[in-house]
């Protein structure tokens, strides 16, 4: 099973990329995906999620209203579309699955990485001013 990102590269300080998560091996049914962005010398930071079982979704406060996730079951990828860039969105961009809903009551602790069991490598996105 492997997840695999794309659409990463160079954007300008407003503009737009979209980043896709593709699954192989498996499908995203029932999965919860996230996002997550790690700029060099900072930590990890979760991006955004959405569980595939009832499309809720997640986002970091530093994204709200810039970046939408969704998810498309017939090509059982998932996009992270990026708004109003800002050069602070440099960073490597990488999708997370879990197979299951994130845990009851705690649905914070999608932002920490630490419920997601599979990786993607990444896709770097550079956002020039």
């Amino acid at each position: 099973a492997q997840l695999v990102e794309s659409g990463g590269g160079l954007g300008q300080a407003g503009g737009s990329l979209r980043l896709s998560c593709a699954a192989s091996g498996f499908t995203f049914d029932r999965y919860t995906i996230g996002w997550f962005r790690q700029a060099p010398g900072k930590e990890r930071e979760g991006v955004s999620c959405i569980s595939s079982s009832d499309g809720d979704t997640y986002y970091a406060d530093s994204v709200k209203g810039r970046s939408t996730i969704t998810i498309d079951n017939a090509k059982n990828t998932v996009q992270q579309q990026m708004n109003d860039l800002k050069p602070a969105n440099t960073a490597v961009y990488l999708c997370a699955a879990r197979r299951s809903s994130l845990p009851e009551g705690r649905n914070f602790l999608w932002a920490s990485g630490y419920v997601f069991a599979s990786w993607g490598r990444g896709t770097q996105v550079h956002v020039s001013s």
